[in-house]
């Protein structure tokens, strides 16, 4: 697991955003057993203690369920997985605004490069 930490945010909320996103993508399956916390603390070469406080969250969440003695899953729900895609998405389009709007550049300007990105491909491709 690479991770590489960013100032200002809390390293176990960015373990937890790595995990959510491994899950949402499948690099997680449903179902499958994750490595135990002290493997994945090792992979993110943080303390256990910070690892097991990311992945008690995600628990909290539904993404990752405890069975027994037999460790830590990717919960089987596929619905519960949508929505933690969703609420990737939510968050980056928020942050995305937030940005835009720092520097002035508002919604109809970012649709218009979009626009003209996606254009100049089209044209690049019929070439």
């Amino acid at each position: 697991m690479e991770i590489r930490f960013e100032s200002g945010k809390p390293i176990f909320l960015q373990i937890e955003e790595h995990l959510r996103n491994y899950i949402a993508s499948g690099r997680f399956k449903p179902d499958e057993k994750l490595p135990g916390v002290r493997e994945l603390a090792l992979q993110a070469n943080v303390n256990p203690n910070t690892m097991q406080k990311a992945l008690t969250n995600l628990e909290a969440e539904g993404l990752i369920i405890t069975r027994g003695t037999s460790g830590k899953f990717v919960c089987g729900d596929s619905q519960i997985i949508e929505n933690a895609k969703k609420r990737i998405i939510e968050d980056l389009a928020a942050e995305f605004r937030e940005k835009c709007h720092l520097i002035g550049v508002s919604p109809h300007d970012v649709a218009m490069l979009l626009s003209n990105d996606h254009n100049t491909e089209s044209e690049d491709t019929n070439e």
